[in-house]
Order: C-alpha cells, then structure tokens, then sequence
C-alpha cells in the first residue's frame, strides 16, 4: 500500500527532481543580485545622482504599475509560446534592461528603465509561476513553491550582504557594482533556465472563447482580491514594523533588523514543511484561515508593545513578530494552493499573473493603510488590521467552494495544489 507521507523533496537541501533543481540555481542566481541591488538602489539615485527621493519612489512606482499591467498577458504569452522559452528570454530582457542603470542620471531615463525592468520582471514570474504550475508532477506544486521560496531568502540575505559591503565602500563605482551584478545574474539566470524542459504550448482557444479568460472568472478574482488583503502583513514588516518600533515603543531601532533577520532564517528553515497538508483546494483554503488566525495574533501581541519598558517591549515584539512568521508561512503554501489548484491547467500562465496582482494591490494599498491605522491610531489600529486579515483569510474557504463549483466553464482545473 502506498504511503501517505510524501516522497522527499530534497537531499542533503539539494532538490531531487531536476526541474527544481535547475529552478533553485536560477532563483538563487537571480534573487541574490536582486538582494544586492534593493540594498543600495535608493541611496546612489539620491546621493550620488542627485535625483529627489519623491521623485525616486515616483519612477519606482512606474515600474511597479507598468508591472502590474503587464503581468496577466505576459503569462498568457508563456501559454502560448512555452513557458520555458518565454521565461528565458524575458530573463534575459529584464537583466539588459537593469544595465540600462549603469548610464541613467536622468529622472525621465531612470522612470524609462524602471518601465522595462517591471514589465519584463512581471512577465517572466508570471511565467515562471505557471511552469511549476504544469512541471511540477503528483500535486508538488506547492512544495516546488515553498523550497523556491526558502532559496529566495537566503539569497535575498546573501545579496544585501553584498549590497552592505557597496554601502560600506561608498563609492559611486561599488553602487554600480551591485546593478551589474543583479543584471548579469538576471542574464545568468534566463541561460540557466534553458535547461528547463520543454512543455508545450497550450493549444489556442476556441471561437469565442475568451483570450483572457481568468478576467471573466469571477471566483477567481474574489479570490485573488482576498488574497490581496491577506497579504498586506508582508508589508507591515516592511512599513509597519519599523515606524511602530520608532514611534510607538522603547524598543531600540535595532530591533527592526533583529526581526527581519529571524524572519528571514525562520522561514529558510521551516517554510517547505509548514506547507505541508496544503494538498488541494480545499485543504489551501483551510490553512489560510488557519494562518490569518496565526497573523492575528501575532499582530495583536505586537499592538501591546507600546507603552511598556524596553525590555517587556523587546519580548512581546519577539513573541508577536515569532507568531506571525508562522501564520505567514501557513498562508503562503495555501494561497499557492489556492491559486495553482484553481487555474485551468492549459491556462496556468494567465492566471498565475493574475494571481499576482494580489501582492501588487498589497503593495499600492497597505503603506497607507497600515499608516493609518498602527502608526496613526496605534493599539486599537493592529486590532482592526487583525480583524481585517483573518476576515479575509476566513472568506476564502467560501470562495474556493464556488469557485470548485464553476470550474467546467472556466476550464479542466484539477482540485489539485
């Protein structure tokens, strides 16, 4: 009788199946130059350029909305044309357009560069996300996701070492050190992906049928609009974290970068088997409430840091920020779970760039939300927040059971994570 545990993922931390193996070596390459460029970015347009810091989050957030635009049709593309192929050229594409950075002193140049490196970006996850959506064989696509997402940390941590090292140096050519870097590695990356193998493209649609059809999915949309809410407590260790550490408690600013770094270690170690049970639809669905329910705690542990000493400060933000990177790595294997297991498997490109939009919506409005309501109102604005994720990570469930139910219109979707 066959065992009901599943088959190991890795040994020794290195990926059995050779797809993921090709997949994490890209991921690393790629990931760790984007680490190292995220670090010191800001500073060398502001400093050594000259730019005005508005106007560096203005041509930021160009990049960021043309990203969004692009992510859906950039998927369906890799449908289309094989999303091996697609993948890798826009890898390509995104890593010459970040040498672009090497010669930009200009706001119009860097918005320009900005655009391209967020299209082309946008199109190749998208792409990506539905590759391992189609290659990843007996319902592995979540824990693909997970091991992918455990390398994505420790080379994001790798390359804002490599990034500090650039800050440290403080010289206009160590900044520019680091933007080629992240562009050879995005280079690097897409080479390596040609040694993904081949799926082929999916057959194009009927008369009639719809070219962009996740649009019209109606389940799907709400899905990915709660998906949006749930996520925002990414952006609360980015934004909320650090101002509520500053202005509302005794903790030492120090404590912004203890938190981040046992996020980061907690989730490399322990984010592949805290997906596990996310096997379906279904079983997604409930561990997103059961995360959002870890997240609310968490965050309402953190809203009773203030008004304390440093050091029962320093505690309870230990003890919250340790409860919510839990609930954040239940919630992740189940809204890959969600969203994989949803999408046409013939269609997984599209809807994998439409589930990304749920990050993209987190990242335009929680800044301002999570502004509001912890830094602006304070305790009583991280219950709310609270509330309003575990509503949302709760809602999912019924979604998921309409959204199994009108699956035949929509397309052959597997229940399947």
């Amino acid at each position: 009788m066959a065992s009901d545990s599943p088959a190991p993922l890795t040994r020794r931390g290195v990926p059995i199946d050779p797809t993921l193996r090709v997949l994490a070596v890209g991921t690393l390459v790629n990931r760790a130059g984007a680490g190292a460029l995220v670090t010191t970015f800001a500073l060398y347009f502001t400093r050594e350029v000259g730019i005005h810091p508005a106007q560096v989050g203005l041509a930021l957030s160009i990049g960021a909305l043309v990203g969004m635009v692009a992510a859906v049709p950039g998927g369906h593309l890799g449908d289309l044309r094989g999303p091996r192929e697609v993948l890798q050229t826009f890898s390509v594409l995104t890593g010459l357009a970040t040498l672009g950075l090497l010669v930009t002193r200009e706001l119009w140049a860097l918005a320009l560069v900005m655009a391209l490196i967020g299209s082309f970006d946008s199109v190749a996850n998208s792409v990506r996300n539905g590759y391992i959506a189609r290659a990843a064989v007996g319902g592995q696509g979540v824990r693909f996701k997970a091991y992918l997402r455990a390398v994505t940390n420790v080379a994001m941590g790798l390359g804002a070492l490599m990034g500090g090292l650039a800050l440290w140096i403080n010289e206009p050519w160590a900044y520019l050190a680091t933007f080629a870097l992240d562009g050879a590695s995005s280079i690097l990356a897409g080479l390596l992906f040609a040694r993904l193998p081949h799926l082929e493209p999916a057959p194009a649609g009927g008369a009639g049928e719809p070219r962009l059809a996740v649009l019209r999915d109606a389940p799907y949309v709400v899905v990915t609009l709660l998906n949006g809410i749930v996520v925002m407590h990414f952006v609360v260790m980015e934004v909320g974290i650090p101002l509520w550490i500053s202005e509302h408690t005794e903790a030492p600013t120090s404590m912004v970068a203890v938190l981040l770094i046992l996020n980061t270690a907690v989730v490399a170690l322990f984010q592949v088997r805290m997906t596990l049970g996310a096997d379906d639809v279904t079983s997604s669905a409930r561990a997103m409430f059961r995360g959002g329910l870890w997240i609310a705690v968490g965050f309402v542990v953190i809203g009773f840091s203030d008004g304390l000493g440093a050091t029962d400060a320093v505690l309870l933000l230990l003890v919250g920020s340790s409860i919510h990177v839990v609930g954040e790595m239940i919630t992740s294997g189940g809204q890959w779970g969600v969203t994989m297991g949803l999408a046409p498997s013939e269609r997984q490109g599209q809807y994998q760039g439409f589930a990304s939009l749920a990050f993209s919506m987190a990242n335009v409005v929680a800044p301002t939300l999570i502004a509001l309501l912890c830094i602006s109102w304070g305790r009583p604005g991280w219950f709310v927040l609270a509330g309003l994720i575990l509503g949302a990570a709760a809602g999912i469930g019924p979604v998921c059971r309409w959204a199994l139910a009108t699956r035949t219109r929509y397309g052959a979707a597997t229940a399947s994570g």
